[in-house]
């Protein structure tokens, strides 16, 4: 297994842990989606990869059509996506994904957050390299063999493929996500879940006592309604 496995095992029971958390994230990815490309899932690729997503963490199909709605409604207000970086104590690199109506809001929010935890906010590209971008599918593993559906997927990005109890999972580069959905639509195979993850190259190990000074930031920046993701390179 590869470092996408092992990032995913990691991460797993913390990944959308709080369901209102889960449904205002999705709310936000539903406005941004219908405001690039339109309400109609048929032809909108992004927004049917985020009602698949609304599904698998059980949103109502009542919320999911509202958020749409609303989404709809020119009055509604728009959400930039904006991408922080900065270090923990004990040189921890964080990149933190936010979306946001109100920059000034966010920018002040995330600094603090920083300052009081003994953190620094750095400029862009400070950490981002640290980071591998990349996507991932959950389909149904009913009837499919894994090892097969690799090598074919290999032709349109994918790097990495495994099993689980959920079903199967798919990872490739970010800019593989189109060609993926496409393929596997074409082909009419149930996406059950997809997104987009930064991996760490390398991660860091540290000691109980410094692990929870970096705890305390990362949950300081996780309880931000503003904030989509985190992604750090403490070793879990």
């Amino acid at each position: 297994m590869g470092r996408a496995f092992e990032f995913r095992k990691a991460r797993k029971m913390k990944r959308w842990a709080a369901m209102s958390k889960a449904f205002t994230r999705i709310g936000k990815d539903i406005v941004m989606a219908v405001k690039e490309g339109g309400p109609d899932p048929d032809a909108n690729s992004r927004l049917r990869a985020v009602i698949q997503n609304a599904k698998s963490v059980n949103m109502p199909k009542d919320n999911i059509e509202r958020a749409i709605k609303r989404a709809s409604d020119k009055n509604q207000g728009d959400y930039k996506e904006v991408l922080f970086e900065g270090y923990a104590p004990h040189g921890i690199a964080i990149l933190i994904e936010t979306a946001t109506d109100n920059n000034t809001r966010t920018v002040a929010n995330i600094r603090s957050y920083f300052n009081k935890c003994n953190g620094s906010l750095g400029t862009s590209g400070s950490v981002e390299f640290m980071f591998d971008h990349t996507c991932n599918f959950r389909i149904d593993g009913e009837g499919i063999d894994p090892e097969e559906l690799e090598l074919e997927m290999i032709d349109f990005g994918a790097e990495e493929v495994f099993v689980d109890e959920d079903g199967i999972l798919i990872y490739a580069p970010f800019e593989s996500f189109g060609d993926i959905q496409k393929e596997l639509e074409s082909r009419e195979i149930e996406i059950l879940s997809s997104g987009f993850e930064r991996i760490p190259q390398v991660t860091k190990e540290l000691s109980e006592e410094q692990a929870a000074d970096v705890e305390k930031l990362l949950e300081k920046i996780e309880e931000d309604d503003d904030v989509q993701n985190v992604y750090h390179t403490m070793q879990e």
